[in-house]
């Protein structure tokens, strides 16, 4: 079986391009290496430099290869960068995902699409955790083009019955390989482990942005999937669009919640050491709460979450940065 995985460069998409090489599909990447590392590339798989921008390119992968589904990861994901690039962020994430899905279909006659989407396209949650069918208000850009591509698909299958779809709404991925081999590294990089740990590495001032949250300690609440368990939903839900033809959405997390105060301290015992913190104010677009509700998942799938405890997700994180400083 074949695959096309956009943004194979990058953080997950890597690490899905190992874990499927791994369990014998044969991968073709697609990445402009804009935000993704040719060193994270598995040398195992075919790759070609292009952009989902640029519709000839596309064109020309479907015209010469043919595949049974695609994982698409390549996106921008900086909700504070979305705010201020807000053009960037619509071109890129919802224009060239389009280009993208029209070309695999119209061109390459693709079926199945695993979809890299965002709890972001919940916004401020009604409730806790947060169900997939809860109303859908994003408070960022970043979040207004995760559910913008979702739409496409939805619109895409309406036209096209014969098309499959699974958008799997990731809540914070984080973590490393068990190894060390392979890990986050983002630039510019935004998330807080990553952050956290580079702080602790360096012995530098880290800023937490948001002390004001409605929340028990006055930081925002994540749920944390560590990468390794994310990656194997992308597994399970190209089973279910291959068996049962359909679009489907399923939320990606544990259920449970960890304030940002709370993983500075889990960073500082996997660190053995205290780390200099900054008070800053809230970036736009956060909301206070993103906890998911993976009963949906779980049942459907049989996801069950593996490395995603708060600890072992800082330590593998820990280990690849600590190696990769």
């Amino acid at each position: 079986m074949r695959i096309l995985v956009t943004g194979g460069a990058g953080y997950i998409g890597s690490f899905m391009v190992r874990l499927l090489i791994d369990r014998g599909y044969e991968v073709l990447v697609f990445d402009n290496l804009e935000r993704g590392h040719r060193d994270a590339l598995d040398s195992r798989a075919k790759f070609v430099q292009g952009d989902i921008k640029d519709r000839n390119a596309l064109e020309s992968i479907f015209g010469n290869e043919k595949f049974d589904a695609i994982m698409h990861f390549a996106a921008y994901i900086s909700v504070e960068e979305s705010e201020r690039e807000k053009d960037k962020y619509y071109q890129n994430n919802v224009v060239g995902s389009q280009n993208l899905f029209e070309s695999a279909i119209n061109i390459g006659r693709v079926k199945n699409f695993i979809f890299s989407s965002s709890a972001a396209v919940y916004g401020n949650p009604q409730k806790i955790p947060i169900p997939e069918d809860h109303p859908k208000s994003p408070t960022s850009e970043y979040g207004k083009n995760k559910l913008a591509m979702e739409g496409i698909l939805e619109s895409i299958r309406r036209e096209h019955p014969d098309v499959s779809f699974a958008a799997l709404r990731y809540f914070n991925a984080a973590g490393a390989a068990l190894d060390g081999s392979n890990g986050e590294n983002h630039d510019p990089e935004t998330h807080i482990i990553p952050l956290a740990i580079r702080a602790a590495i360096k012995n530098s001032e880290f800023k937490l942005y948001g002390t004001d949250y409605n929340t028990p300690d006055g930081t925002c609440i994540r749920d944390y999937i560590h990468v390794l368990d994310l990656i194997e939903a992308h597994i399970l839900a190209l089973g279910k669009v291959q068996k049962d033809p359909g679009g489907y959405y399923y939320n990606v997390g544990t259920g449970e919640g960890h304030s940002n105060r709370g993983v500075i301290e889990m960073v500082e015992k996997v660190a053995s050491k205290k780390i200099k913190i900054r008070e800053e104010a809230r970036r736009p677009g956060d909301p206070d709460q993103l906890v998911a509700d993976p009963t949906r998942i779980k049942t459907e799938l049989g996801f069950e979450p593996k490395h995603s405890d708060l600890e072992t997700t800082v330590r593998t994180a820990w280990a690849w940065h600590s190696r990769s400083s």
